[in-house]
């Protein structure tokens, strides 16, 4: 089993996107029992919150219903324990849980495109400040990097 967690800023637009999409891909592919996965923020303040509701809409219009389910909350110290792999959406995020983890676990911290092998881009933007299509935009992100990931983590196609 593999233990993955998704992390961006808030935890309620791109990692919840991210882990929705990824969910209903691990589905599909009959993983389940091979992938499991999360979601989190660096920063604490929504912690509780459903996801953004532009970021529920549109997943939930391209069938990811898991984002429902989301709900914010904080990184802890406990998640560089038990995650194997711990992806951020951008190199903010990913500078913050490097100044977090403890030295044995930082292997484990990547930024969720570049591990992904998305040669486009290397950060998924914050759309919590912009409109739709910032969200639209993300989510193909999260689709793209989904794919890679899996394919990565599992090695299948």
């Amino acid at each position: 089993m593999v233990n993955i967690l998704l992390v961006c800023m808030g935890n309620i637009c791109r990692s919840p996107m991210a882990a929705s999409v990824m969910h209903a891909e691990v589905v599909r592919r009959q993983l389940t029992d091979r992938v499991a996965l999360d979601s989190a923020g660096t920063y604490g303040a929504h912690q509780g919150e459903k996801a953004d509701r532009r970021a529920v809409a549109l997943a939930q219009a391209r069938g990811y219903e898991q984002i429902v389910n989301e709900r914010a909350r904080k990184v802890t110290e406990d998640d560089f324990e038990r995650f194997d792999l711990i992806l951020a959406m951008d190199l903010d995020n990913l500078t913050n849980l490097q100044r977090l983890c403890p030295a044995e676990h930082r292997h484990k911290l990547h930024l969720f495109l570049e591990y992904a092998g998305v040669e486009e881009r290397t950060e998924v933007p914050d759309p919590y400040y912009g409109n739709e299509a910032g969200f639209e935009a993300v989510l193909r992100l999260c689709e793209q990097g989904v794919d890679g990931v899996l394919k990565r983590v599992v090695q299948v196609g």
